[in-house]
């Protein structure tokens, strides 16, 4: 069973994104202003180094603070052109400000930007789904299932189309949280499909990504 978005331990006390068992290099919105000119410089010269690595986790954030800084988008669309020019898969994160991720990618992207998207751990409203798969997006659904008090999020992971769907559990490799089995076996309870069933579904559609990352 593939777990689309978990983060693994580097060793060196860092957290190195992992995305459906690819490697991805990011400056993720929360450690957005301790981020200068010289560490994206670093950042794109690694990605030049290693044609495999993706980028991500990269986005906006409004968990924490109640604005979106301007550094931290800066930061973000330095990252998104890097991607677009580079045409290497990436993983969005948009906690309360999806609208805003969506607007900068469809911005951003060119006619020749073919590579894969993730956009980790969707809850907004069903209303920007259409863009997001226009984008050749995937969505990932995140232990948020298991809420049963999240009505509007269950309603839409029940309408999402199964080849755009993967779950994901978000969680650091030595973190004891939610078990990507037991988001599955939400998934497949709130779509009405056996979790055999939605395993070969999301299985099927994290080789399709990765096929896609291979290409590129």
């Amino acid at each position: 069973m593939t777990d689309a978005h978990c983060h693994y331990s580097a060793g060196d006390g860092t957290l190195r994104e992992l995305i459906v068992g690819r490697e991805f290099v990011g400056v993720h919105p929360w450690m957005a202003d301790g981020v200068g000119e010289s560490d994206l410089e670093a950042m794109r010269s690694r990605l030049v180094r290693e044609r495999g690595l993706g980028v991500g986790e990269i986005g906006l954030d409004r968990l924490r603070t109640r604005v979106v800084s301007e550094k931290m988008r800066w930061v973000f669309e330095r990252q998104l052109q890097m991607a677009v020019e580079m045409n290497r898969p990436m993983v969005l994160h948009g906690a309360k400000c999806w609208g805003q991720v969506v607007s900068a990618v469809k911005a951003a992207r060119r006619p020749d930007y073919t590579a894969p998207m993730l956009f980790h751990g969707f809850s907004r409203s069903e209303g920007l789904l259409d863009e997001i798969f226009a984008l050749g997006g995937y969505v990932s659904v995140g232990p948020a299932i298991l809420n049963d008090h999240a009505v509007n999020y269950r309603t839409m992971v029940a309408r999402l189309p199964l080849d755009r769907l993967l779950i994901e559990t978000d969680r650091d490799s030595e973190e004891l949280g939610v078990t990507i089995q037991e988001v599955a076996a939400g998934v497949a309870k709130v779509r009405g499909m056996s979790l055999s069933e939605l395993e070969c579904v999301t299985d099927a559609n994290a080789a399709t990504f990765c096929r896609d990352i291979v290409s590129h």
